[in-house]
């Protein structure tokens, strides 16, 4: 009986390339939402609001008037959402890797980052619906929402009533709104993460080229991966934030000038420093959540 279990084991078919992908893409996606969305909270109520004056007065107001759970307001959208889009992430990635792989070659550094930002151009796409509903759920006021003609309609009950409500407003594409502006981040976005991430662990791996990579080593390759992410990509951001906010923009350049207006070139980086605090942890969840799971199916 041992003999037959250990045969059947021995023969037990390895997990796909995409299979691991999918799994680890999803989990990992799952632990960057869970460590991450009470920064994202802050950062997006400081893009699309003038109320606060920075993220400490944000996190106070937040505290006050919502409790801890005002912190994870529309959370749902990206735990369901994140976890799919992360596992089609990785899945892309590894697929534009093979791409761009030539035989008996490591793949450089630069290709990596062409990987990633054909990887960033398929996560636009999901992306876009899953935000735009998170940032509807995140700024709403509990007196009510803008309506498309600027007349004050009642809060969204939760992500499916929001969405219900965004198609018949604005028709099913109404939940793309912002597609464009998501592409320009995420492109340049992906690039910067994909590249961190490799060449921070080559650098490690050089230092002990016959050791494996450590605990902390991964989480501060996948940390400052999250922070390279949003250096070319976060003025785009706070215009793609402001845009799906409010149902009153016709255009990117009508949001550009306004907020160029009213709130001076800074506006372009409200917003980063709480950003830029989530992106660390979050994204080091991520990565070492994603290697982790990737490493027990091996």
């Amino acid at each position: 009986m041992a003999t037959l279990i250990s045969q059947q084991q021995g023969q037990r078919k390895p997990i796909s390339k995409l299979t691991q992908d999918l799994l680890a893409g999803t989990t990992g996606g799952w632990a960057q939402v869970l460590v991450g969305q009470p920064l994202d909270t802050i950062k997006v109520r400081l893009q699309t609001t003038q109320h606060a004056k920075g993220a400490m007065d944000c996190f106070r107001q937040l505290v006050t008037r919502e409790g801890l759970p005002g912190f994870y307001r529309g959370v749902m959208s990206p735990l369901v959402g994140i976890g799919f889009c992360n596992a089609v992430m990785f899945m892309s990635n590894g697929y534009f890797r093979n791409l761009l792989q030539q035989p008996d070659d490591q793949l450089s550094i630069v290709r990596i980052g062409v990987a990633g930002s054909m990887a960033g151009w398929v996560m636009a796409f999901l992306n876009c619906p899953i935000e735009l509903l998170k940032v509807k759920l995140q700024t709403q006021d509990p007196k009510g929402v803008i309506g498309l003609h600027g007349n004050l309609e009642p809060p969204f009950k939760g992500v499916i009533d929001c969405g219900i409500r965004s198609i018949r407003t604005q028709g099913l594409l109404g939940i793309y709104r912002g597609t464009w502006m998501t592409l320009l981040r995420d492109v340049p976005g992906y690039f910067g993460y994909f590249v961190c991430y490799e060449g921070t662990k080559r650098v490690f791996q050089s230092l002990k080229p016959n050791e494996q990579l450590s605990t902390s080593e991964l989480l501060i390759a996948g940390g400052l991966s999250g922070i390279a992410a949003w250096i070319p990509s976060y003025p785009q951001d706070v215009i793609k934030s402001c845009y799906q906010n409010d149902p009153r923009y016709k255009t990117y350049r009508q949001v550009f000038y306004h907020i160029l207006r009213m709130r001076g070139s800074r506006a372009f980086f409200v917003g980063i420093v709480p950003a830029m605090a989530r992106a660390f942890p979050a994204n080091a969840a991520t990565f070492f959540v994603y290697e982790m799971t990737i490493q027990a199916m091996n």
